[in-house]
């Protein structure tokens, strides 16, 4: 029996050209093939889209030393940068320590103030 639905009334005249019946559709185990048809059975995944963290200091440039910073890395090499660098932060680590001490801190306060020292440290670019 083929019946042409018409679906009319709406604004802009929403028509639709169904034209057999509910009993000449797909039915049961046709339709579940006919689906399992149209779904890929292995998905392929591309590369992320994020790229990976990075380990740089976000403030590279950035802040009111950065670029003395950056012209005395460049004038006594990476190396020995780095050197005079990592003793600068333990002699600093040295003396947030003796003050926490001195004022009765206990290890976690102390760390925090290391943490907000570091922060200070690359907001002022002295980790450029």
């Amino acid at each position: 029996m083929a019946t042409s639905i018409c679906a009319r009334g709406l604004q802009g005249g929403l028509v639709s050209s169904f034209q057999g019946s509910w009993e000449s559709s797909i039915s049961g185990d046709d339709y579940h093939h006919a689906l399992m048809q149209s779904v890929p059975r292995f998905v392929t995944v591309g590369k992320p889209i994020c790229s990976p963290p990075s380990m740089k200091n976000v403030n590279e440039g950035k802040g009111l030393f950065a670029p003395a910073v950056v012209i005395t890395r460049n004038i006594i090499g990476k190396k020995r940068f780095n050197q005079l660098r990592g003793k600068a932060i333990a002699l600093h680590s040295q003396v947030i320590t003796e003050f926490c001490k001195s004022i009765g801190a206990d290890a976690k306060q102390r760390q925090g103030l290391i943490r907000l020292a570091k922060k200070n440290g690359e907001r002022l670019g002295f980790l450029a």
